[in-house]
């Protein structure tokens, strides 16, 4: 049941509110907006939210992110969904830019760097369990190990494009389980979580049916209007730079990004690493996880470290430009590709929801997928691993090694949280870094 009495102001101050405090990733955002929603405020019931969080673990993109804008949808129309999605960005817009800014600006600073080497055991910890829980919830069957084991080796020994292996597994996931469904027996489709016995948003039905119909019309006038949104930048950098500018070459990298990353940002990372890193070599490995440490423990989605990988391609590779201009474009660009999809997604597919849910062919699809997903992560543990361990200045870090083996200890056996993790590990570097240099 959805409560059509919260009135837009108070739904926008909440969703503001939901913007600053946001911290811990998916998980936590998830369950913040889970206690304040549904316990709380009791602005949509247990069994609609449910349903929305499976419908946006669906898509690819940041899915707390696709929850807050689905569920302002639901609550105050088009207008809600737009304020919703947009509020539980912003803030962290403008944190992300004033790091981004600092550490490009003052990141030989002593004292900087010196935060930032503390970071990146922390990083590796961070990684290294996401792999773990990923990997406990989605693989279930021999099946699905085996294309985790499959998508590891391709992209690290064989450099797939992350494109690839996402539509390979996803087209094996589709046809296996129509032919060989066995192979899936005890495997819930992309971790769903078990709906009780309800009407499924019967309410939500008739209240979208209303105000949001699932004609073609519709659907064809929200797929112009976010397609000229998603176009636009690429229009007016590319009549002012050329359309071989690195501009050009950012938007195309998260835009890419933005539609193909199923399972999160961890998935994003890989694939944004492989092509910034390995093909553009706009930024470093080290300046990969000093930015996921930075995204980690400010609030918003962890998929913002789009925004700080932006902010260095355009701060050290726009040329003709002010560095910190070049940079705050490269940022906002990238931020801009990687969420109008999220936004075009819910409002496309929201009145299809029901459809979408029931397809148990599509459901096989998308564990496959998540499956491969687990291999890309590991993948990115991997190379983590590797960079903070034998850095490129030479010698093995003994230190970067126990920092990374007590945080990960932390976070599995006392459930230490990723933002005292992340200020812990930051904080202890430095001060290695301090007494022994």
């Amino acid at each position: 049941m959805i409560n059509d009495r919260v009135r837009f102001r108070e739904a926008s101050q909440y969703w503001l509110r939901l913007g600053f405090i946001s911290f811990g990733g998916p998980t936590g955002q998830i369950a913040i907006m889970h206690k304040d929603l549904v316990e709380k405020k009791k602005w949509i019931a247990e069994d609609h939210f449910l349903q929305a969080l499976n419908f946006c673990m669906l898509l690819p993109g940041p899915e707390a992110q696709q929850l807050a804008t689905y569920i302002g949808w639901l609550l105050n129309g088009k207008w809600g969904g737009i304020i919703a999605g947009g509020l539980f960005v912003l803030p962290s817009v403008f944190i992300l830019w004033l790091l981004a800014w600092l550490y490009a600006s003052l990141g030989t600073v002593p004292f900087v760097a010196a935060l930032f080497y503390g970071l990146k055991p922390a990083v590796v910890a961070i990684v290294l369990e996401a792999v773990l829980r990923i990997g406990r919830k989605s693989l279930k069957t021999r099946f699905l190990y085996s294309l985790a084991g499959a998508a590891f080796v391709g992209i690290y020994f064989f450099n797939v494009p992350f494109p690839i292996i996402v539509l390979s597994a996803g087209f094996l996931g589709y046809f296996a389980g129509t032919v060989v469904p066995k192979l899936f027996s005890t495997a819930l489709p992309n971790n769903h979580i078990a709906l009780p016995p309800a009407t499924l948003l019967s309410e939500l039905a008739n209240k979208a049916g209303n105000k949001k119909s699932t004609g073609w019309l519709r659907f064809t006038k929200v797929l112009a209007v976010f397609l000229a949104l998603w176009a636009l930048p690429f229009l007016i950098l590319g009549l002012w730079r050329g359309w071989h500018d690195t501009f050009i070459d950012i938007g195309v990298l998260f835009s890419k990004a933005a539609v193909v990353t199923f399972g999160g940002a961890y998935a994003v990372l890989s694939y944004i690493g492989q092509q910034a890193v390995g093909h553009y070599h706009w930024i470093m490995p080290e300046q990969m996880m000093d930015g996921l440490g930075l995204a980690e423990t400010t609030p918003g989605p962890l998929i913002m470290v789009n925004q700080f990988v932006g902010y260095l391609a355009g701060y050290y590779h726009a040329d003709g430009l002010p560095p910190a201009l070049g940079g705050a474009i490269g940022g906002l660009l990238a931020t801009w590709v990687t969420f109008i999809p999220s936004f075009m997604m819910i409002f496309l597919l929201a009145p299809y929801i029901e459809t979408l849910r029931k397809n148990k062919k599509l459901g096989k699809a998308l564990s496959a997928i998540t499956a491969a997903v687990v291999g890309v992560v590991l993948n990115l543990a991997v190379i983590f691993t590797y960079h903070t361990l034998l850095p490129d200045k030479g010698g093995f870090d003994w230190y970067a090694l126990a920092a990374a083996m007590v945080a990960f200890i932390g976070m599995q056996r006392f459930k230490w949280g990723m933002v005292p993790v992340i200020i812990g590990s930051a904080a202890a570097g430095s001060v290695w870094i301090m007494a022994t240099h």
